[in-house]
């Protein structure tokens, strides 16, 4: 591999599944490495073998059914470790032990009770041992931006010459900076003997909010491997997040000039893969894959994007797998994004209906947080029904029922009411009862669809509703947004599918029934 390539090892389902709230059962982990497959990645490191069960199976799992890019399993310095992580690895075609102790001060005294010399025979006897077991071994001098720089020589040394293929420094706890970093891997570049032979690695945590600033430093200072998660997740505030750590390494290779092999359209696609299994939305301002990331409300930057993207955006949407920019009609909209989103909608208005619509846009975007298709409708064609709830029906009716019985799968009996007067009463199946009951609401109005995203929030001193439930759907080919607050989380989420669904039909972009 080139000088100029940096390898993407994923930790994801290792460190990313250590931190409270995102523990992953073997198939959720099946569904994440098949999208870390896909999006290329050099390694996967697949969990830690020995810390239980149910890990070496997970381990085992991916290792035997996940082909294309380097399976790895974690294991402590010690021998019982290692053997786990061999044996979880053994399906694999191409495979990888990450072994570690700690090195600083702290860890040497407070953790491990070791000295120096002990620590260096352990790295020797037992970096031997993976070897024997592994072609490929990764060794991590655990919490090393603490440990003493003539110290840290000794570590990396002695690994590389028990059989070491890659050396990782990681910043355990999150505690260094950019140009800290920067300067350290320049130094163990060219001191460590035999560091020539080997990759370096950077692992870094993000307790002050820089892993992926150090992380791209630290490829500034010859690190060749960035150990990176979907989303960011991993132990306390998380790891370098892959996909910022790709796009920048992607969008500024004149700076940076070295790549990496991830295929950046499917990046959208896995985050979203994770959100789902781990039941973790993605926060709408996160860079790369959040709601927010491509979209743009203020009206100086919706007219220079409408004008050239490129004037606000410096990537495109594409790019990592998103729909195009998005143009959200809010307070701080201008003129140009509501004749834009009028037209977009197959409507029109002359120069002076514009005027005078826009005032009332004004208006309803000073009431509600944004303004969707469905109110742009209503106020181009002069329609009087309550905003956000445009469209034909209207929830009267929610039951969601989960079985103690495994056998019995969750169920919803949804009533809605048409406009017309008629009531309809439909129970569906799914894999749980919000899917269900977004099935239910899809067999009434007659249309097909699917939940992207479902994000329920509770509203401290709320005047009209303690519940804000916010829908994404997919209908068509179309993704709509219902929002509405309620009292009761089921009837808020159940409301929020039929005013996407509503939104759909009054869109005229989908048949209904």
């Amino acid at each position: 591999m080139s000088d100029d390539h940096v390898k993407i090892f994923d930790t994801t389902l290792r460190d990313g599944e250590q931190a409270p709230g995102f523990s992953m059962a073997t198939g959720a982990k099946l569904i994440i490495a098949r999208a870390l497959r896909d999006l290329n990645v050099d390694i996967i490191e697949a969990g830690f073998a020995a810390a239980s069960p149910g890990d070496a199976a997970a381990v085992r799992a991916v290792a035997e059914k996940i082909e294309g890019p380097r399976i790895c399993s974690l294991a402590r310095l010690n021998g019982a470790d290692i053997d786990a992580a061999g044996r979880a690895l053994e399906p694999a075609k191409s495979k990888r032990i990450h072994t570690f102790i700690g090195t600083s001060p702290l860890h040497r005294e407070a953790k491990l009770k070791l000295t120096k010399g002990e620590i260096l025979a352990r790295i020797s006897d037992l970096v031997a041992h993976a070897k024997s077991i592994c072609d490929d071994v990764e060794f991590s001098p655990e919490d090393a931006i603490r440990t003493e720089r003539d110290y840290l020589i000794e570590t990396v040394q002695a690994a590389i010459e028990a059989g070491a293929t890659t050396i990782n420094i990681p910043d355990t706890v999150g505690y260094t900076t950019p140009e800290e970093i920067t300067d350290l891997f320049r130094f163990l570049r060219a001191n460590a003997p035999g560091g020539s032979d080997v990759t370096f690695s950077t692992h870094c945590h993000d307790d002050l909010g820089m892993a992926v600033a150090n992380s791209l430093a630290a490829v500034r200072g010859g690190a060749r491997q960035i150990e990176c998660a979907i989303n960011g997740i991993g132990e306390r505030a998380g790891n370098c997040s892959l996909e910022e750590a790709v796009m920048a390494l992607a969008t500024r290779k004149d700076f940076f000039r070295v790549s990496t092999q991830i295929e950046t359209p499917k990046i959208f696609a896995a985050s979203v893969a994770l959100a789902r299994v781990t039941h973790n939305p993605i926060p709408r301002n996160k860079a790369i894959v959040g709601k927010n990331a491509f979209a743009h409300e203020a009206g100086i930057h919706q007219h220079g994007v409408l004008a050239d993207k490129r004037t606000y955006e410096i990537m495109d949407a594409e790019a990592v797998g998103m729909p195009s920019n998005s143009i959200v009609l809010g307070k701080h909209s201008g003129k140009h994004a509501l004749r834009s989103r009028i037209e977009a909608l197959e409507l029109s208005a002359t120069p002076e209906r514009l005027d005078e619509l826009f005032v009332k846009f004004k208006r309803l975007a000073d009431a509600q947080r944004e303004v969707t298709d469905a109110d742009v409708v209503r106020l181009v064609t002069g329609s009087n029904k309550r905003p956000g709830r445009a469209g034909p029906w209207r929830l009267r009716r929610v039951e969601l029922r989960v079985e103690l019985d495994e056998d019995t799968p969750p169920y919803a009996r949804i009533g809605l009411e048409h406009e017309n007067g008629a009531r309809q009463t439909v129970t569906c199946e799914g894999e749980g009862p919000f899917d269900a009951a977004f099935n239910a609401v899809c067999a009434i109005a007659g249309v097909e669809g699917r939940i992207l995203t479902l994000d329920i929030h509770h509203v401290a001193g709320a005047e009209d509703g303690i519940v804000r439930a916010e829908a994404l759907v997919e209908i068509g080919d179309q993704e709509f947004l219902g929002t509405v607050r309620e009292i009761d989380v089921a009837h808020a989420a159940v409301g929020a599918f039929v005013v996407a669904v509503n939104q759909a039909i009054a869109d005229s972009k989908v048949a209904a029934a």
